[in-house]
């Protein structure tokens, strides 16, 4: 299936802003189960691009000249497959992503919540079919609602909460199967939910399973990403956000963002139709 992506970024401030600094995963790589036919970034300012810690391609764009907004636009097509394939890459070891932080911090509700889906024998012969019990418990305990959390708020507060979003999905997912000994990240990016456009900025986590990254959507229930576009992966959502960024003045800032995924074979077949 081709995506076509749409996605775009504006920030406004009460006041002149005189320096900003934008950190940009706004670009996703090829792998086994996504291929990159065309991607184009737009951005004020100077751009550098490189990778980060994890492998993701990060640009810095630096804006020098006072102004009071900037718009950042990423657009392109890939290519998803039809058929999942997990990811066997270990740029950097697995067990790197046991490692907790303040967002992924599990509560004492969330380990009892956990201990349920322990692994009868070692980690390594956890199965997925335990994580997908543990996701579709998840989803059922911390069903979706949004404007219930925010961007700061994090797993202990959405799991007590009961409520929450993909980020809050995420998070509580990776803090249990991190509390398992399973390894697991943070993942951005772009899905496909329909036959129309959809606001489609995304998250999902991926776990390290018998030797390969699987990936769990908890908030659509699913274990396989076949109508999804990866942009980054991280401990947490601060380290694969497609947009995060400091400045120099401004006072309060207005963000507006949206993203549009459209499946170009079917639009295509539309657009024929109708000449």
């Amino acid at each position: 299936m081709k995506l076509s992506i749409d996605h775009v970024t504006d920030f406004t401030y009460d006041t002149e802003v005189t320096h900003s600094i934008q950190y940009l995963r706004l670009t996703p790589q090829p792998s086994a189960g996504q291929q990159i036919l065309q991607w184009h970034l737009d951005a004020p300012g100077s751009v550098h691009r490189t990778l980060d810690t994890y492998g993701n391609i990060l640009h810095v764009c630096t804006v020098d000249q006072p102004h009071q907004g900037i718009t950042i636009r990423a657009q392109g097509t890939a290519e998803i497959g039809e058929d999942e394939q997990p990811e066997r890459e270990n740029r950097i070891p697995p067990e790197v992503f046991l490692r907790t932080s303040p967002l992924t911090e599990p509560s004492d509700a969330m380990r009892e919540f956990a201990r349920g889906f322990r692994p009868a024998g070692t980690q390594a012969q956890a199965g997925r079919h335990q994580l997908i019990e543990l996701m579709s418990a998840l989803l059922e305990r911390i069903p979706y609602r949004s404007g219930m959390t925010h961007a700061q708020s994090s797993a202990a507060d959405a799991f007590a909460q009961g409520f929450g979003v993909c980020q809050d999905h995420s998070h509580i997912f990776i803090a249990c199967c991190r509390w398992l000994g399973i390894p697991a990240r943070y993942v951005s990016g772009y899905v496909h939910a329909g036959d129309d456009q959809h606001i489609a900025s995304h998250a999902w986590a991926e776990a390290w399973v018998q030797d390969a990254w699987y990936s769990f959507d908890v908030s659509n229930g699913l274990s396989a990403t076949n109508h999804h576009l990866k942009l980054a992966h991280g401990i947490d959502y601060l380290d694969a956000s497609p947009v995060r960024g400091i400045r120099w003045g401004g006072g309060a800032e207005s963000m507006r963002a949206y993203a549009l995924v459209d499946q170009v074979d079917r639009r295509t077949a539309e657009e024929q139709a109708q000449q």
